[in-house]
């Protein structure tokens, strides 16, 4: 095992994506006015799905492909592989690990496990944990890679559909939640915006343009995240928190909940609404949740 995982730690260190560098010139081309986005029948379908304390979310992509991004613990492992196949898929594109916190990666490995892989991204933070040994051993067995994510990596660029990882912006943090994939997925005028357990210091270091729709709020709640800083530049219309009931950290934080209403008065929450729905046509949202 340990061999194992020395050699896959060697492998995530080296096996990275080139950061994009954007020209920052302008044409005269660039000035003109951009053509209003049309709505068509083809959806991005946002699923939040209820894992208690942990995170997990699947996102239907409106050219077929399906974005998995982080998996609760590991006892939810086989509920989300159920709600894949249920979703009928078989084939997952991307696979985001936004950081190795056993929330997050817990069930993982049981999905790509079930799963034909695409692309796996995870950032490049390492712990000792068993869970995180686990996923490791699994992707070596199916003979996947791991492409490192950071700010300026490019998932996804097509028309009117493009998904960029804003953050983390440096390579080394004293916090492993500042490590998490900070990603944004635009589907014609609408955009939604992950944030892993992502706190202040690494969101405070976005230089990209964060302002989304949609928010999945960063850290289940917690109050070393969501800042009136971060809100000004995000403006979220529709704010999601994964969270479990009657958790013992006291998430989501009354700060956060109180910062957020400031913004926008369509919050939810997993332990209170259980898994929720979010659609996109390119121009309009609609949410639907399970109660």
């Amino acid at each position: 095992m340990k061999k194992i995982f020395l050699s896959l730690l060697l492998l995530i260190g080296v096996s990275g994506c080139t950061e994009l560098h954007l020209d920052s010139s302008q044409s005269s081309e660039s000035n003109d006015e951009k053509e209003p986005f049309v709505a068509s029948e083809d959806e991005l379908v946002a699923h939040y799905i209820d894992v208690g304390q942990g995170d997990a979310s699947v996102i239907e992509l409106p050219n077929g492909e399906v974005m998995l991004i982080d998996a609760g613990t590991s006892g939810y492992g086989d509920d989300i592989v159920e709600y894949i196949e249920d979703l009928g898929y078989d084939t997952i594109d991307y696979v985001v690990a936004t950081h190795p916190h056993a929330d997050h990666i817990g069930g993982m490995a049981e999905v790509i496990g079930s799963f034909q892989i695409g692309s796996i991204y995870m950032p490049k933070a390492v712990t000792t944990s068993k869970t995180y040994e686990n996923l490791l051993e699994t992707i070596q067995e199916k003979d996947l890679s791991v492409k490192t994510g950071k700010a300026g990596v490019e998932v996804l660029e097509e028309d009117d559909l493009a998904i960029l990882m804003v953050a983390p912006v440096r390579e080394s943090y004293s916090n492993l939640n500042n490590y998490s994939i900070v990603l944004t997925i635009t589907y014609g005028d609408t955009t939604f915006l992950y944030t892993g357990d992502a706190e202040e210091d690494s969101l405070s270091e976005i230089t990209s343009n964060i302002k989304a729709d949609v928010l999945k709020v960063g850290h289940h709640g917690s109050d070393t995240s969501t800042t009136k800083e971060f809100l000004e530049k995000v403006k979220p219309e529709y704010a999601i928190i994964s969270v479990g009931e009657g958790n013992s950290y006291g998430h989501p934080a009354a700060s956060t909940i109180s910062l957020l209403e400031e913004y926008t008065s369509n919050i939810y929450r997993t332990d209170l609404n259980g898994t929720v729905v979010v659609r996109s046509d390119g121009v309009n949202i609609t949410v639907e949740t399970e109660r």
